[in-house]
């Protein structure tokens, strides 16, 4: 008895730290999104004394003072709470209550209402925001409801479960706090007064010169945001995260909110048609290789499921054999012996002990060191496209070089300022930075089907992408970080002396190994001459 109640705090003592690990993320994410807003408010501050401001002030107190209260007591809320669950996550017994859990459900509404009145400045655009959320929350439950019939858990999908979860909170948060950022503090900056032609201080410099770009990536980035935030509401509650991802409602959830982040990209970061067909195309290109994805699993799970139940036939087929011949050889009187019933309740029992013994395989197989090492590799992939992502989404929607203020000399508000002086740099940049945004989303949707539900995949296509990722994230800060090709070349050519310097301690630390062992050899020899 006490063999057995030895494992039991173990498991307790893991999952306690899993949920200390998934809630400090979460609260040190939002703490740093939360500090930034609020030290850089939406609509930018007044860059001197004028009409009754004073320079530094937000715009948007003296624009919309409702609003921006709103948003301000919204982010601060948020944000205070954020350091509340940091420094109390380390008492056990608050982990235990879930209290912290609630406390970060209140940091999410917070995120929403900040979100709601900072990222548009009239009524109907954040009744629909907030509808986003509403409808992804119906759609959940919605989904859960009709296609999940059978509701309990075993205890051996537990794990499974947990393991799915903590890769959709991971992604789910690192997607909210980029499009939270991109929300408050659009592509384009804000006009930082009125003027004659009509411009509002405070309000995005895209909204005016390219009404529809801006909002195609107001409504993308907003439906990303959502969807993201309703995720990590939903996961924070097992009753609902189980069965939600049992019937890949919340998968579903967030590849809506992936797709909603490339649209985001390929609207903000760019002015020019050319440049956002080529964005485009590569969405398009990734959207249909997940429909290829969705479609082949699709059929491999049918396959399954006809395969069960081909061999459910062939063994009602093989017991109906024999109980055939019975009842041919038995007299009727004997039918209900009860010999007969105990054996078909040996012969079931039997058979449950063979379906246990089959669910247990492949957890065996994936216990052995070959499928830790792949686990480990496939966390490695995951974390380097979700940082690349975060990096080149920012990147794309901000190019360096900063953006017009003003439309004088021939430029527009609100375009790059590297576009108009120097346009070869520019577009090296621009494509090199969107290849390695879209490749890092071709990794993290590669890596997510073998992590929901299971599906084994070649790791050599992901390798390909996270090399196409990385020489994106070369090209782009070749090219954006100078303004002289030389000094870009320098760049570029500095990968030389790091792969000498890796190939050398490679080569020396090799030489170290087999002079080690040529020694440990000898030492034998001699040991075996002297006895």
């Amino acid at each position: 008895m006490k063999q057995q109640e030895k494992p039991r705090p173990t498991k307790a003592n893991q999952a306690l730290e899993k949920a200390r690990n998934l809630v400090i993320l979460l609260a040190t994410l939002v703490a740093s999104i939360t500090y930034q807003a609020g030290l850089d408010p939406p609509g930018g501050l007044w860059p001197d004394d004028r009409d009754g401001h004073k320079g530094g002030d937000p715009v948007l107190l003296t624009t919309h003072p409702t609003r921006y209260k709103v948003f301000f007591y919204s982010n601060s809320a948020a944000f205070v709470a954020s350091l509340i669950v940091i420094t109390m996550v380390q008492s056990s017994s608050l982990l235990r209550r879930h209290t912290l859990e609630a406390a970060m459900l209140l940091d999410l509404f917070g995120l929403i209402g900040a979100y709601v009145a900072g990222s548009c400045r009239d009524v109907s655009s954040s009744i629909y925001v907030v509808a986003l959320a509403g409808a992804v929350l119906v759609y959940v439950v919605i989904h859960i409801v009709f296609f999940t019939l059978d509701h309990g858990v075993k205890p051996e999908e537990e794990t499974v479960l947990d393991n799915r979860r903590e890769v959709l909170l991971l992604l789910a948060i690192l997607v909210a706090t980029l499009t939270y950022q991109a929300g408050l503090t659009p592509p384009g900056g804000f006009w930082s007064a009125d003027d004659n032609l009509g411009h509002h201080a405070g309000f995005p410099v895209l909204l005016d010169n390219f009404p529809h770009r801006y909002r195609a990536f107001f409504y993308c980035n907003a439906m990303s945001f959502m969807a993201s935030v309703a995720l990590i509401v939903l996961l924070v509650n097992p009753n609902l995260y189980r069965p939600g991802i049992r019937c890949y409602a919340l998968y579903v959830c967030m590849v809506a909110g992936m797709f909603g982040l490339m649209g985001a990209y390929a609207a903000g970061s760019s002015r020019h048609l050319r440049t956002s067909i080529y964005v485009l195309t590569l969405v398009a290109a990734v959207f249909a290789f997940v429909i290829l994805l969705v479609i082949y699993f699709w059929k491999q799970s049918q396959k399954k499921k006809i395969s069960k139940q081909d061999g459910n036939g062939s063994d009602v087929s093989h017991d109906q054999g024999p109980s055939g011949q019975g009842v041919s050889t038995i007299h009727p009187s004997q039918r209900r012996y009860p010999g007969a019933d105990i054996e078909s309740t040996r012969s079931r029992e039997e058979d449950n002990r063979l379906k246990e013994k089959d669910e247990k395989e492949p957890q065996d197989v994936e216990d052995s060191p070959d499928e830790k090492r792949n686990k480990d590799l496939r966390e490695y992939l995951m974390l380097v496209g979700v940082l690349a992502a975060s990096v080149t989404y920012q990147s794309g929607l901000k190019p360096p070089g900063g953006l017009w203020q003003d439309n004088n000399n021939g430029h527009s508000a609100g375009n790059s300022i590297l576009h108009d002086i120097n346009r070869s740099r520019y577009q090296a940049f621009f494509y090199s930075n969107s290849t390695s945004f879209i490749a890092s989303i071709v990794v993290v949707v590669l890596l997510l089907p073998k992590t929901l539900h299971g599906h084994k995949l070649l790791l050599w296509p992901m390798h390909t992408a996270i090399l196409l990722n990385m020489l994106g994230l070369l090209g782009a800060y070749a090219a954006g970080s100078t303004r002289e090709w030389e000094t870009s070349r320098n760049v570029i050519c500095l990968v030389i002396p790091v792969l000498v310097c890796v190939a050398g301690y490679a080569t020396w630390s090799l030489y170290k190994r087999r002079t080690n062992a040529t020694k440990e050899i000898a030492h034998e020899a001699t040991s075996v001459e002297k006895s």
